[in-house]
């Protein structure tokens, strides 16, 4: 029996980790739930799956969190802030993490999951993207286990040899390349992006997420941020790390080896697919999603990005190239810039353009532990803020 502790368990990610665990009983059961806000549905995961700990962002949604729960006679102790999401990633009763929680605020969490030696299931990219190498130091000296949740990540994990060990020379792999859907802008006129609005750029025509990653879908930094999470997690040169557009999001990523195979994952856009892998790894689990049918599907196209288009991904790997803070800037930036544009404050091509010149004020610079991390992650934020002015 695993015990799983959900951070942002009422997100897509939180929803389809508890779908999967529903359906096996006998295998999982929940530790803690955490959500910043949204007290109703928190409550009702609550009264369904009974965790010992709900943690929510404030006082007050803890206040109205506690009601909710004293109403239903639930004994789950509720807690919140950030100390208190460490606290329920590292507990002793808990022995997996979904580190799900969208953003910069996922850091601190995660990183307390991974000092303590968890099983850490991660969906939160940008946590990996502003710490790079320090968390990566810290799964290895800890012994936890880290493994990928983002579909692109998942595939390409299962592309690899069971005993690879972030060494792509000794096994011979030539390219990782993580696939794109190009979202919902891939063949609209480039000259109509500046009127873009939030309701058009948040209808992503493959996957369900949230806003913010469903924007950063649309501007392709999503898929910048998971080239800088690709290098961390399997060991790869920018060089060697492609990205190739697949509209119909079937192709989840593939790795080239020297000889000239390519193994590619395939399955449909569900993200319970790569959560069931990774939570029940090396076996295999029932995940709730059917099995696609390729000859309906007919076709597969792939093509290379346009940068003219899609700028973003041309500054994530100058950020990656940059090392030290620079992709802890580019993360920032962009939070700053995706939130700014869903509030209507700036249009849709002002998110890229807000993001370059942010980079260009704050030259990367070495980071050797991870509070000169959030200290090159608050000056990138307040810098983005008085742009933005």
């Amino acid at each position: 029996m695993q015990h799983i502790t959900i951070l942002g368990s009422t997100g897509s990610i939180g929803v389809s980790t508890l779908d999967v665990i529903a359906r096996h009983p006998d295998r999982y059961r929940v530790f803690a739930l955490t959500a910043q806000h949204r007290v109703e549905e928190l409550a009702a995961q609550c009264a369904r799956f009974q965790p010992q700990v709900a943690v929510v962002g404030t006082a007050q949604a803890a206040q109205r969190l506690q009601k909710l729960l004293d109403e239903q006679h639930l004994k789950t102790e509720v807690c919140y802030g950030e100390q208190a999401l460490c606290d329920v990633a590292n507990a002793q009763a808990c022995d997996s993490v979904m580190a799900a929680i969208v953003g910069g605020a996922g850091l601190a969490p995660t990183l307390a999951a991974a000092r303590a030696g968890k099983k850490i299931l991660l969906a939160n990219k940008e946590a990996l993207v502003m710490s790079g190498q320090l968390f990566m130091d810290t799964v290895a000296a800890s012994g936890a286990v880290l493994m990928p949740i983002d579909s692109e990540h998942n595939a390409i994990f299962q592309c690899l040899p069971a005993q690879y060990m972030r060494a792509p020379s000794e096994y011979g792999i030539a390219k990782i390349m993580l696939t794109a859907s190009g979202g919902p802008f891939l063949a609209r006129p480039l000259e109509t992006l500046e009127s873009v609005t939030c309701a058009e750029a948040i209808a992503h025509p493959k996957w369900v997420m949230g806003r913010k990653i469903s924007v950063d879908s649309a501007t392709m930094m999503n898929k910048g941020l998971e080239v800088i999470e690709a290098h961390y997690l399997f060991g790869v040169a920018a060089e060697n790390i492609d990205v190739v557009i697949h509209p119909q999001s079937v192709v989840h990523s593939m790795v080239s080896y020297i000889d000239g195979s390519v193994l590619a994952e395939l399955g449909n856009p569900d993200m319970r697919t790569p959560i069931a892998h990774a939570l029940a790894y090396p076996e295999r689990i029932a995940s709730g999603v059917a099995p696609i049918d390729l000859v309906q599907i007919a076709q597969l196209a792939f093509m290379a990005p346009d940068l003219v288009r899609f700028p973003c991904l041309k500054l994530a790997y100058d950020a990656l190239r940059a090392g030290g803070s620079a992709p802890a800037v580019l993360n920032a930036a962009n939070e700053v810039a995706v939130q700014a544009f869903l509030d209507e404050r700036i249009g849709f091509r002002a998110i890229d353009r807000l993001i370059a010149r942010v980079m260009d004020a704050l030259p990367s610079c070495a980071v050797g532990d991870i509070e000169s991390v959030f200290e090159q992650d608050r000056r990138a934020r307040e810098l983005a803020q008085t742009f933005i002015q």
